[in-house]
């Protein structure tokens, strides 16, 4: 894996997780809204709006960097429109990262051939 492809599966992995809590906080929000006088949907959804933009971008230059299959882009992209998918996302991501981390070390030292 090279620095650029890294580096794109970092950025994604990083918004992630916050893209995955202002989606649960919007939607406390949107409750909130309609059951008291608490009224932060709009700038809430600005928030929001801002990181799943980023996530989308982010997703899209990880696809195309890794050369995902059709599945592993799915999954992702999937994951931005479920509540807590963002968290599953980021765990994901992150032993991918390991893995190649893993991989790279293994023929640094020869120990597999690539």
């Amino acid at each position: 894996m090279d620095i650029k492809t890294a580096s794109a599966l970092r950025r994604l992995r990083l918004v992630s997780g916050p893209e995955a809590i202002s989606f649960l906080l919007l939607l406390v929000c949107s409750v909130l809204k309609r059951t008291t006088e608490f009224d932060a949907v709009t700038p809430m959804g600005w928030v929001h709006a801002v990181l799943f933009i980023l996530y989308g971008l982010f997703w899209l230059d990880a696809w195309n960097r890794t050369k995902w299959s059709f599945g592993t882009a799915f999954f992702y992209g999937a994951m931005a429109v479920l509540p807590t998918g963002g968290f599953f996302a980021e765990r994901r991501l992150r032993r991918e990262a390991e893995d190649a981390v893993i991989a790279s070390r293994a023929r640094k030292e020869g120990v597999v051939n690539a």
